[in-house]
């Protein structure tokens, strides 16, 4: 059997200019689950990565800890859906980001505000009624996440081991199909996948299986400051 280990990239910068880069606690988070990685794994024989910065920063951190020298394929397909687009999509008049900035103000905890916003935003963009107003429907994420996943696969061939930086949504929608959940599930639990963990997949003959699901113990045993979510 052949293993595939998801790593989703971590803590990225929430509320800065720039979200598409690690915070301090996201580099910390990256070594600590390259240095788990390498007390677990024996030999790796490739590494992947979606071409946002965040998964390849995660990834050059946990690579350094595990003093890897492997080859690393980038495909964009491994990226997240996007969120942006998304949420502009439910709410045009967030384009203009003061007034965005102004309605999660309003609750006085802006996270919390923005969590609930955009739930309502993917339940509208994964509901099907209104595929036509996203540049990447949810049909078109789900099948080029599958399709990155068995490329992949097919470079590996038998027996070999990979691993893969990316994010939570490109998790969750291969657990959706390997578990074959519906969208609604799989973003029922998608919310709660941790920054830096691990999600493990088994290939062979007889297909793909879902071997484990967001582990975060590594992070927990040097104390909760690193088990973050967002």
């Amino acid at each position: 059997m052949g293993a595939i280990y998801l790593v989703r990239h971590g803590q990225a910068s929430f509320g800065s200019a720039d979200y598409d880069r690690l915070s301090p606690l996201g580099f910390e988070q990256a070594r600590v689950v390259g240095e788990h990685l390498k007390g677990r794994i024996e030999q790796v024989d490739a590494i992947a990565l979606g071409n946002m910065r965040r998964h390849r920063e995660t990834a050059e951190t946990a690579i350094a800890a595990m003093g890897l020298k492997t080859e690393i394929i980038e495909d964009a397909d491994f990226n997240e859906y996007a969120f942006e687009a998304i949420v502009k999509a439910h709410r045009p008049d967030f384009h203009d980001q003061s007034v965005m900035k102004a309605e999660l103000a309003k609750s006085g905890d802006h996270k919390k505000a923005f969590q609930h916003f955009f739930e309502a935003a993917v339940a509208r963009w994964i509901g099907g009624e209104h595929d036509h107003e996203y540049e990447e429907s949810w049909p078109q994420f789900h099948s080029r996440c599958g399709g990155a996943l068995d490329r992949l696969v097919q470079h590996l061939g038998h027996g070999k081991t990979a691993l893969v930086f990316t994010s939570g949504g490109y998790i969750g929608v291969t657990v959706q199909r390997l578990l074959d959940l519906s969208p609604q599930q799989a973003f029922g639990f998608n919310w709660h996948i941790a920054n830096a963990s691990i999600t493990k997949l088994l290939y062979g003959s007889r297909g793909m299986s879902l071997q484990s699901f967001n582990e975060h113990g590594h992070l927990e045993t040097v104390g909760d400051k690193l088990l973050t979510f967002r």
